[in-house]
C-alpha cells in the first residue's frame, strides 16, 4: 500500500482561514450555556429575560414582562418574550438579535446583567441551528412611532445580520420589544426553568413576570413598587488597568499626562496624578500619546503602586438592599426565620462588588436534606454548575455546627441560603456565566457575610429554644389551675371562680372577654404579652352598636345585623374595655396578633 504524499507548507497554507466568532461558537455552543435541548430552553429564557429587566431598568419603569413557551410540534418549541422597556430604533434591531459581540454594556464599566453582547443573538443562532428558522422581533419606541416587525438570522460565515423582511406593523404596547424564538428542545426542565423564574422574581422584587408554560399561567407578582436607579457608569480605576489597555487608552488622548490622568480613570485627582508621574520617572508635560513602550511599561506600574482610593461603588452598582431581599424571600417562600445582611462595598483588580447574603429556616422548607443555595450575579440566578462556584466553596467552609446547624460538607436541615455578588465585573469561570471564580477578596466578604447571619439564626434558635421550654411549663401549670380551682370552690362552698386572667398571665397571652349584665353587654381585652400590639376588634350582632362607649371608628348595617370595627394599641399589661346595650348576641373577632397568642372567652355561653 502506498503511503500518503506529505503535505507541504503552501498546502497547509491554503487550507488556513480566519472564523467568525458566529462559526466558533455554532460549533462551541456549550460554551454558552446551549450544551443540550433541556438546558437550551432554560439558557434562552434566562437571556431574553435580563435583557427584558436591563431595558426596563435603564429606561426607569417598572418590568412588566410576558413569557409564553409553547409547543408547535413534537420537539419544536416557541419562547415568546414581551417587554415594557423603551424599544429598539429599528436599525438597531438587526444587529441587536443578528450579530454577536454587539452591545452597548461592554465598554461600560458599570453593574449589568448582560455584558458582552452575546447572550440573546447566540439564542438566535441556537434558534437557527436546531430549527433553521429566523427569529421574529416586534419594538416599538414610543406613542408616536410605528412599530416595526422584523425576521432576522445570523449569517455565521461573516457573524452579520440577515433581515428576511422588515415591515411596519400595528401593536398594541406604547412601547417595548417582542422576541419569538423556535428551537428544538424539550420541556423536561419545567422544574428547573419555574426555578429560575421564581428565584429572579426574588431578587428583582420591583417587576412582574407573567408566565405561561405550554398552557399553564403562573403569576411572579412584584413585592415593590419603587423602580431601581440605574447604575451610572465610571471611568477605570487605576489599580485595574493592565498595560495593553493603558496603552488603546493613551493612544486616543492628546493630553499632557497629568490631564490624561485626572480625565480618564477614576478616583485621581491633581495631587495622585503628579504622584503617579513622579513614581513614574516621566515629565508632566509629556503627552500620553507620544510615550514608548518603556514610559508606559513604567507609568503602569506606578498606578499600581500609588495609594487611590477605591472607585465609587455607589455610583456603578445598584445591590438589592436588605429590605428588599426579604421581601423579596417571603413573597416566594414561608420562614419561621428570616434574615438579611449587605456589606460594605470591595474592590478587586480595581473592579467594585458589594456581596449581599440572606438565610431563612423553618417554615415550608424541606427538614431533610442539604439546604436550598440560591446564588445570583448582578441580580441573576445561576442554576448551573453549583459545585465549581467560589459561593457554595464558600458555604461549605463556614463551621454551621456553630450555629446550631447540623452539616455534612454543605448545611443540611431547614435552611435556605442565597447569596448576591454585585460588581462592575464579575468573574465567571466561562462564557456561560454559570459559576463565580475563586477571588480571594470575594470570597472573604462571602464568609464574613454567612459568619454574620449564622450569628443572627443562632440568636432567633437560642430565643425559640428558651421560649418554647416556658410555653410547656407554662402549659403543664394550666393544666392543673382548673382542678385547684374546681376543689378550693367546692371546699370552701362558693362558685368556680373564672380562671382565664390568671392562665393569660401565665401563658403570656391576650385575653378578650364578652359578658352581659342588666342589659348591658361589655368586651374586655387585656394584654398579658410582653409586647405592644396594635389590635383590631370586629363584632357583628344584632344590638344597636352606633352608642358604644368608647365608639366604633367604623358601623355598618347589614339588614337585620351591625357589624362594628374598634382599633386600639395596648401596651404591655394594658386593658380596653367597649360597653353597649343589648343581648350580647353575635360573635367577635380580634386580629393584629396570632392566633395562638390570644383567648377569646364568651361568658354569656360558658
Amino acid at each position: 500500500m502506498a503511503s500518503p504524499k506529505p503535505a507541504h507548507a503552501e498546502d497547509l497554507a491554503k487550507q488556513q482561514r480566519s472564523i467568525s466568532v458566529a462559526e466558533f461558537f455554532e460549533k462551541n455552543k456549550h460554551l454558552l450555556g446551549f450544551d443540550s435541548p433541556t438546558r437550551g430552553i432554560v439558557t434562552t429564557v434566562k437571556e431574553a429575560i435580563d435583557n427584558a429587566l436591563d431595558a426596563c431598568e435603564e429606561a426607569g419603569v417598572l418590568p412588566d414582562i410576558y413569557l409564553g413557551i409553547y409547543r408547535m410540534e413534537d420537539d419544536i418549541f416557541k419562547v415568546v418574550v414581551e417587554d415594557n422597556g423603551p424599544g429598539i430604533i429599528p436599525d438597531n434591531i438587526p444587529y441587536v438579535f443578528g450579530k454577536l459581540l454587539y452591545g452597548s454594556r461592554f465598554h461600560q464599566i458599570r453593574q449589568s446583567r448582560g455584558q458582552q453582547g452575546i447572550g440573546i443573538s447566540a439564542a438566535v443562532l441556537y434558534a437557527q441551528l436546531t430549527s433553521g428558522r429566523p427569529t421574529l422581533v416586534i419594538s416599538r419606541c414610543g406613542s408616536d412611532r410605528p412599530a416595526f416587525r422584523f425576521l432576522v438570522q445570523i449569517r455565521t460565515e461573516t457573524n452579520e445580520p440577515e433581515i428576511l423582511k422588515r415591515e411596519e406593523t400595528a401593536w398594541d404596547r406604547v412601547h417595548g420589544t417582542r422576541i419569538e424564538i423556535e428551537f428544538k428542545s424539550s420541556l423536561t426542565a419545567r422544574k428547573r426553568l419555574i426555578e429560575y423564574l421564581r428565584y429572579t422574581s426574588v431578587v428583582n422584587p420591583h417587576a412582574r413576570l407573567r408566565v405561561e408554560i405550554d398552557g399553564e399561567a403562573i403569576l411572579f407578582d412584584r413585592a415593590s413598587d419603587e423602580p431601581i436607579i440605574p447604575p451610572q457608569a465610571i471611568l477605570p480605576h487605576p489599580h485595574g488597568v493592565e498595560l495593553g489597555e493603558l496603552k488603546r487608552i493613551a493612544s486616543k488622548s492628546k493630553e499632557p499626562l497629568e490631564s490624561f490622568l485626572v480625565n480618564s480613570f477614576s478616583r485621581v485627582g491633581q495631587k495622585t496624578a503628579r504622584e503617579i508621574i513622579q513614581l513614574a520617572g516621566l515629565k508632566e508635560t509629556t503627552k500620553a500619546s507620544k510615550l514608548d513602550a518603556d514610559g508606559l511599561s513604567r507609568l503602569q506600574q506606578a498606578m499600581q503602586q500609588a495609594k487611590v482610593p477605591p472607585p465609587p461603588a455607589n455610583q456603578c452598582l445598584s445591590p438589592i438592599g436588605e429590605v428588599l431581599i426579604r421581601q423579596g424571600l417571603e413573597k416566594e417562600f414561608q420562614f419561621d426565620f428570616c434574615s438579611a445582611r449587605t456589606r460594605p462595598a470591595g474592590v478587586y483588580h480595581g473592579h467594585p462588588f458589594i456581596v449581599e447574603a440572606a438565610i431563612g429556616y423553618g417554615g415550608r422548607l424541606d427538614p431533610e436534606g442539604t439546604a436550598k443555595i440560591m446564588r445570583f450575579a448582578n441580580r441573576v440566578p445561576l442554576m448551573y454548575q453549583q459545585g465549581a462556584c467560589a459561593i457554595t466553596g464558600c458555604i461549605s467552609t463556614v463551621n454551621w455546627r456553630t450555629y446550631g446547624i447540623s452539616q455534612s460538607g454543605l448545611p443540611t436541615g431547614p435552611v435556605l441560603i442565597l447569596v448576591h455578588v454585585a460588581s462592575t465585573n464579575v468573574p465567571f469561570t466561562s462564557e456561560s456565566k454559570d459559576a463565580i471564580a475563586s477571588i480571594p477578596e470575594i470570597e472573604r466578604e462571602i464568609t464574613l457575610a454567612l459568619q454574620e447571619l449564622g450569628r443572627d439564626l443562632k440568636t432567633f434558635l437560642t430565643r425559640r429554644d428558651k421560649s418554647r421550654l416556658t410555653e410547656e411549663r407554662a402549659r403543664a401549670i394550666c393544666a392543673i389551675i382548673p382542678e385547684i380551682a374546681t376543689k378550693v370552690a367546692e371546699t370552701i362552698d362558693k362558685p368556680v371562680p373564672d380562671i382565664t386572667p390568671i392562665e393569660g398571665q401565665i401563658m403570656r397571652r391576650l385575653v378578650a372577654k364578652k359578658w352581659t349584665r342588666d342589659g348591658m353587654v361589655t368586651i374586655s381585652i387585656q394584654n398579658y404579652t410582653s409586647q405592644t400590639l396594635d389590635l383590631t376588634l370586629y363584632i357583628i350582632t344584632t344590638d344597636d352598636v352606633r352608642g358604644a362607649t368608647p365608639p366604633a371608628v367604623f358601623v355598618e348595617e347589614m339588614g337585620t345585623d351591625m357589624s362594628a370595627v374598634w382599633q386600639m394599641q395596648l401596651a404591655k399589661g394594658e386593658g380596653w374595655n367597649v360597653t353597649y346595650t343589648g343581648t350580647g348576641n353575635g360573635m367577635i373577632d380580634i386580629r393584629g396578633i396570632d392566633e395562638k397568642k390570644k383567648v377569646v372567652v364568651d361568658l354569656d355561653r360558658s
